[in-house]
């Protein structure tokens, strides 16, 4: 092999450039800066309404949506189409353009990041759904709460569901699906009232009280207590309270005379009363 078709071999000093993507960034931010800076200040001269205020104004919404789409990503967790997410930001994005002042000395990214973040976040808080529904009903549903309100206009009264179904050429049964899912826009607190002065809440109407729950706990402290008794005397009061049998059927059990269990009885309550005291 020839000098001259020998690879060339970098010397062991020199490594291959790694940082050439992100001076890349940094380039492409920097050039995406200058040309809004000058698009600004073009901006400033035109009149607002004429068709070049229109055209330059359109240029920064174009160099400017990399912004849009920074800010979108940090909501990529909320399981919202991106898009989306990215078209409310634009609106944001539209909103600091108009209101930016070049003179002021401040970039414009620092400038419109918490506008386009704040529409984000309030189309969040008034738009998204506290349930997610399938994409295809939520524009079904844009649908039918449009012809809800033109049938509205039109009749002086609110349509009925054959009435939407007829108008949109669906099934009643779709349309009540979507009227449905419209009602997980927002989630309704259990505790709030039902219409009408004095209705109870949610909360008040779900489940019932376990007359039973109030024992649980005395329950738990007879069994507590009754582990310090002899086991006869255990045994006694299990075939007493928890066998019912009477005093005559357990002296017969037992072998013992009736008045003997009687005693036992006595001595246990006695023995069970004093320990409750301690306890307590």
């Amino acid at each position: 092999m020839s000098a001259s078709t020998a690879p060339q071999v970098p010397p062991q000093n020199e490594r291959p450039d790694d940082t050439a993507p992100a001076a890349k960034h940094q380039r492409r931010g920097a050039d995406t800066r200058a040309l809004t800076q000058v698009l600004f200040g073009r901006l400033k001269g035109l009149e607002a309404g004429t068709a070049e205020h229109s055209r330059v104004r359109a240029a920064l919404i174009e160099a400017n949506l990399p912004l849009v789409r920074y800010a979108a990503a940090r909501f990529r967790s909320r399981n919202e189409p991106m898009e989306d997410v990215v078209q409310v930001g634009t609106i944001g994005l539209i909103n600091a353009i108009d209101r930016f002042d070049p003179d002021r000395g401040v970039q414009f990214p620092t400038f419109a990041m918490p506008t386009v973040v704040g529409e984000i976040k309030r189309y969040f808080r008034d738009n998204v759904r506290t349930v997610h529904v399938p994409r295809r009903l939520h524009e079904l549903w844009v649908q039918v709460n449009g012809a809800t309100e033109d049938l509205t206009t039109a009749h002086g009264r609110s349509p009925t569901t054959a009435e939407i179904a007829e108008r949109l050429k669906i099934g009643e049964d779709e349309v009540l699906a979507c009227i449905e899912a419209g009602r997980s826009y927002h989630a309704t607190s259990l505790e709030a009232a039902q219409e009408g002065d004095g209705m109870p809440g949610l909360l008040d109407r779900l489940g019932y009280e376990d007359p039973a729950l109030a024992g649980v706990e005395h329950r738990d402290l007879v069994r507590h207590l009754l582990v310090q008794l002899p086991e006869r005397e255990q045994r006694i009061l299990m075939l007493r309270y928890y066998s019912n049998l009477t005093q005559s059927q357990i002296s017969q059990e037992l072998g013992v005379s009736q008045m003997h269990v009687s005693r036992l009885l006595a001595r246990s309550f006695a023995r069970l009363r004093s320990a409750n005291r301690i306890e307590a």
